[in-house]
């Protein structure tokens, strides 16, 4: 199959190859982006993982550092929120807090997909279609007289060249996003593990373990100033 035919089947599909080639190139382009995103994310997560396990409290410090580094990562930002918590509100409403910031990046993580979901399920729909215009060709030809039958059944295979173009971009996609939704939620597996080690790591600050604190000045108001938990720990 030369070019020339292939460009021959794409007119004489309507223009649906075209879309068709269209839609690959998109898939294509969600399938590299969202492997590399997804990958980076998980690489930051494990890394997350292994610096809180060994911690048995949380480190203001230390832990400020790293979201420093990688301040637009997803599991830094739920960090973030956990270095911003006032010690005067209760553990529950830091858990709420953290529960909060996880869902803040579901819709990071599993960014793009749609468009692959939905590619899967239209490619083979257009294919289709693709058939049936080159079909309702390839009869009109035969209305024709002295029509051979080379040419009935060489626009039988052209017309059916957009089905397997279709079924082609379904399966390719199919297997992509299935493996990224794999990753999708390992990425938010990997967060809710990062939640309730900050959270188990925040208890002893709650247990009186601390040296006790001066109290805190008022402000104009009367008031307490709020202080966060890099205050509190510093």
């Amino acid at each position: 199959m030369n070019l020339d035919l292939i460009r021959h089947a794409a007119q004489t599909s309507g223009g649906i190859l075209y879309l068709m080639a269209v839609l690959l190139l998109i898939a294509l382009a969600v399938m590299i982006e969202r492997f590399w995103a997804l990958g980076q994310m998980q690489s930051q997560c494990r890394a997350w993982v292994r610096e809180l396990k060994g911690l048995s409290h949380v480190d203001a410090a230390r832990l400020r550092e790293r979201v420093e580094a990688t301040p637009g990562a997803p599991a830094a930002q739920v960090v973030a929120v956990a270095l911003a918590h006032d010690l005067d509100d209760t553990l529950e409403h830091f858990t709420d807090r953290l529960e909060e910031a996880v869902m803040d990046q579901a819709p990071r993580v599993d960014r793009g997909l749609w468009m692959l979901d939905t590619i899967v399920t239209l490619a083979p729909l257009l294919g289709l279609l693709g058939t049936i215009i080159g079909m309702f060709n390839t009869f009109q030809a035969l209305s024709s007289p002295g029509t051979a039958t080379q040419q009935v059944t060489g626009g039988v295979g052209e017309a059916l060249l957009a089905t397997a173009c279709g079924l082609f971009i379904a399966v390719l996609g199919l297997v992509a996003f299935n493996a990224l939704q794999q990753r999708v939620r390992l990425v938010m597996h990997q967060l809710e593990r990062i939640k309730l080690m900050l959270a188990n790591r925040m208890y002893p600050h709650y247990r009186g373990e601390r040296a006790p604190r001066a109290a805190a000045p008022l402000s104009a108001a009367g008031s307490v100033r709020p202080q966060v938990l890099q205050q509190k720990l510093a």
